[in-house]
């Protein structure tokens, strides 16, 4: 049976498991039609041109997983930013794993999606929140939110500043010979609220896993979001991530995602804004090799005036890797006085990776400062002389150039233990142990 239909049919059993009020029976009930009139996404949608999903559905997948795996902290320590306390929503083979988690409800909510669309104390935010800002004419988006049930709910209050950052953990353990898992995640920061949140889905075996993750974030009046996506998985993981991110006046949200490995990871990340003096912030670093894949898709619709964006996304691409950006920004007419810069940069390693970019403004206000760029070409080969002549290994002097061509992302990384987790990876990546503090 193919996935779609497996899917499908397996709906119903789903919600009898599942105590689900009649509102979220309706919205469930009309995005699985959606699903199932749009199917998986193919190369014959302009978005997904680049982009092929058949190697990856060809997997049978086990649907709904039965157990958590028992798995220990010494297992998957490495993972987390263990250098600092956090709050910790662990999830393993998309179950939740108590044992792993540390969770709150003092002064802040940072806990289950399962118990937010399940109890009756949540129905007022989940009627209010929930589906209400992700894309519906999305086919896995749709997918998502009819099977919705597991996942992190984050609600910071007004006036509150998160006291640690929050880790939100997906760990596979191959325990299925292929697992497909659809996380839900529903992040509210309130008026006058600040926030820290760090995102991984990490498979811990060979086995095929398929990850099809929505998030939804509310950033009301003056909230500030700091969210970063961790994205290193091997080589029989796939990820597609949707977030979706709705503005209110004076809010400032930043999301960086760092993608550097998984056999194809596309992101979507869509801002809206829906107030004046609004600050969106989208940067990332793509490191591949092999025949990995990455597809970052941006979009940053201004709907009102006074209000900035800034992209920023670098990549670095060799062997037979290929990478995607497609970044739209669009600019309605009343969005006067926007301020929108979007810039992709990148680097190809040898003569068969591949880069495909498309940077896209459509500006509808007639007083703006709006740009766009991209370019894609290799290492200067006299800077990399220059630093021969100086004595440096040409490995060394290789992986110095292409970490200064991503320093500008890493050094607005605001936690600084996350930065040096960062900078680690890289120098893995590049194959180098750099002479400097990591």
């Amino acid at each position: 049976m193919e996935l779609k239909e497996k899917l499908i049919s397996s709906f119903m059993a789903f919600e009898e498991q599942i105590d689900v009020n009649t509102d979220l029976h309706d919205v469930r009930t009309s995005a699985l039609k959606n699903f199932e009139t749009q199917g998986f996404p193919t190369k014959k949608l302009e978005a997904w041109k680049y982009t092929s999903l058949n190697s990856v559905l060809k997997n049978d997948f086990t649907v709904f997983p039965k157990k958590e795996s028992a798995i220990g902290f010494s297992d998957v320590k490495k993972y987390f930013l263990h250098e600092i306390d956090t709050y910790k929503i662990v999830f393993i083979d998309g179950v939740f794993s108590s044992f792993l988690s540390a969770t709150t409800h003092d002064g802040i909510d940072a806990c289950l999606m399962s118990s937010a669309l399940t109890k009756p104390k949540y129905k007022l935010v989940i009627d209010e929140y929930f589906n209400k800002v992700a894309m519906a004419d999305d086919s896995l988006t749709s997918l998502n939110t009819a099977f919705a049930r597991e996942g992190a709910y984050i609600n910071i209050p007004k006036n509150k500043v998160a006291d640690k950052p929050i880790e939100i953990m997906y760990f596979s353990t191959g325990s299925e010979a292929a697992l497909m898992v659809q996380p839900r995640n529903l992040i509210i920061v309130n008026e006058n609220a600040n926030v820290q949140i760090i995102e991984r889905h990490q498979s811990l075996s060979g086995n095929p896993v398929l990850t099809n993750s929505v998030t939804e974030i509310f950033a009301k009046k003056r909230a500030i979001v700091d969210f970063y996506k961790i994205q290193n998985d091997n080589d029989e993981a796939s990820l597609v991530d949707n977030t979706y991110i709705s503005q209110k006046e004076m809010s400032t949200v930043k999301v960086h995602t760092f993608s550097f490995g998984g056999n194809i990871t596309r992101n979507n990340l869509n801002f809206y804004h829906k107030g004046e003096h609004i600050d969106s912030t989208l940067k990332g670093i793509t490191i591949l090799d092999g025949k990995q894949h990455v597809d970052h898709h941006t979009l940053v619709q201004h709907a009102t005036p006074n209000c900035e964006s800034h992209q920023n996304y670098k990549g670095i691409f060799s062997d037979k890797s290929t990478g995607v950006f497609n970044g739209k920004i669009y600019v309605e007419k009343e969005a006067q006085k926007t301020d929108a810069f979007q810039q992709n940069n990148n680097i190809l390693i040898g003569d068969k990776a591949t880069i495909n970019a498309k940077p896209q403004l459509e500006i509808f206000a007639d007083d703006v400062k709006c740009s766009h760029g991209c370019t894609v070409g290799q290492l200067d080969d006299r800077a990399l002389f220059y630093m021969q002549s100086r004595g440096i290994p040409k490995k060394e002097a290789t992986a110095l150039l292409m970490y200064a061509f991503s320093n500008e992302v890493i050094e607005s990384i605001k936690i600084p233990e996350l930065k040096q987790r960062i900078n680690s990876i890289i120098a893995r990546k590049l194959g180098v142990n750099m002479g400097f503090d990591l």
